[in-house]
């Protein structure tokens, strides 16, 4: 924390981005995409007093650097000299519609940025920003995420990879579905209910591959295998899709990880498409937009958990009243896991709790990251 009673009072001088990719020992694919590589970018926004602030976006993705780079490059000559308290301002200075665009990439970046910004006032007060953003809870439940289709992965192998996630004290977990036939699909969900047994809270996740009238046919299908939510069935703009699947199954339907703005998800909501919210704050506009999210969702009494990077939604989730559950991701999909950062978000009885440290509460082990940087 600055000593002086105007440590809010500082400037932006520079920001720069840094990019480090690795290959997976093999592709990931669900039932949309496959991933070959994992990697992570990182915005740094340095200031004239010495702190500087974090934005990392990554994991299982793909992640177009260049492009990255090209838009801060462009920014730059607006967030220098710019006092990283004003993020209401800075926001509305980047998210220009008629300029770079309302969704998209420009809205990833505008994310970084403002997580980098938040990160800055965390540090700067030396609080946490969970306790900065709201405080209302001290830990959360995770679920493991998992069960993607791999090249060579038997049903033995997927049932042995659910059995681990419960092992590890967690009493919910997800796995990918739309990367097969319907009828392969519902094998597979039978053997991971099989594995994890009838206490443990499986969710689904489709990752848009579905038409409505296909995620219906599965939902209707799933139904026996008590699943907790069913994930993004339809694309992410296709509301009247996931409308109409909502209405045909009892499965609750989840989504919202590829939703722009507190606008596109007052579209979700208002639609009643969804039961609950996977906002991610790499996306949708950061921190400052994530919070307008959650509070939106808080008035239609739904909950959130909150998509990917479980480093930042951590202080997210337990910032809000309605942070229901943490995703979490291990070694299982990601070789990189617990390599990045100097400090690991670990798991106590299924539980997770947000570092104590100031901001996000987190460095990157850039010696340990230095053989993967291309940027």
């Amino acid at each position: 924390m600055l000593e002086s009673d105007t440590y809010y009072i500082m400037k932006i001088t520079d920001i720069n981005i840094t990019g480090y990719e690795w290959n997976r020992p093999k592709p990931l694919r669900n039932g949309k995409y496959t991933y070959p590589k994992g990697g992570i970018a990182v915005i740094t926004i340095d200031t004239d007093n010495g702190v500087y602030g974090l934005g990392i976006t990554g994991g299982v993705t793909i992640i177009p650097f260049g492009i990255i780079k090209a838009f801060i490059d462009e920014f730059k000559p607006i967030l220098i000299g710019e006092n990283p308290f004003d993020v209401e301002k800075i926001w509305a200075q980047l998210w220009a519609p008629k300029v770079v665009g309302r969704r998209g990439l420009s809205t990833k970046i505008i994310s970084l940025i403002d997580i980098a910004l938040w990160d800055i006032r965390g540090k700067a007060t030396n609080q946490p920003l969970h306790k900065l953003l709201g405080g209302y809870q001290e830990s959360i439940p995770v679920y493991l995420a998992g069960g993607y289709y791999e090249e060579g992965k038997t049903l033995s192998d997927l049932s042995s990879e659910m059995s681990s996630y419960v092992e590890l004290g967690v009493t919910s977990v997800k796995m990918k579905i739309g990367g097969a036939s319907i009828t392969q699909d519902i094998e597979r969900v039978r053997i991971a209910r099989d594995a994890i047994g009838p206490d443990v809270n499986l969710m689904v996740d489709a990752n848009n591959a579905y038409t409505y009238s296909e995620a219906i046919r599965i939902a209707k299908r799933l139904e026996e295998f008590d699943i907790f939510w069913f994930e993004e069935p339809v694309a992410p703009d296709d509301y009247r899709g996931h409308k109409l699947v909502a209405d045909a199954t009892s499965i609750p339907i989840a989504a919202g990880e590829n939703e722009f703005t507190r606008y596109g998800f007052r579209d979700l909501i208002e639609g009643q498409c969804v039961a609950i919210l996977n906002p991610d704050a790499q996306v949708l506009g950061g921190i400052t937009e994530f919070m307008k999210v959650a509070a939106l969702a808080q008035a239609y009494n739904l909950p959130i958990s909150p998509h990917g990077l479980q480093e930042l939604h951590i202080h997210l989730a337990t910032a809000i009243p309605n942070g229901m559950i943490l995703e979490y991701y291990n070694s299982t999909t990601d070789p990189m896991w617990g390599k990045c950062f100097k400090q690991h978000l670990a798991l106590e009885e299924g539980y997770a709790i947000p570092s104590s440290d100031p901001g996000l509460g987190i460095e990157l082990d850039t010696q340990g990251l230095k053989p993967y940087k291309i940027l």
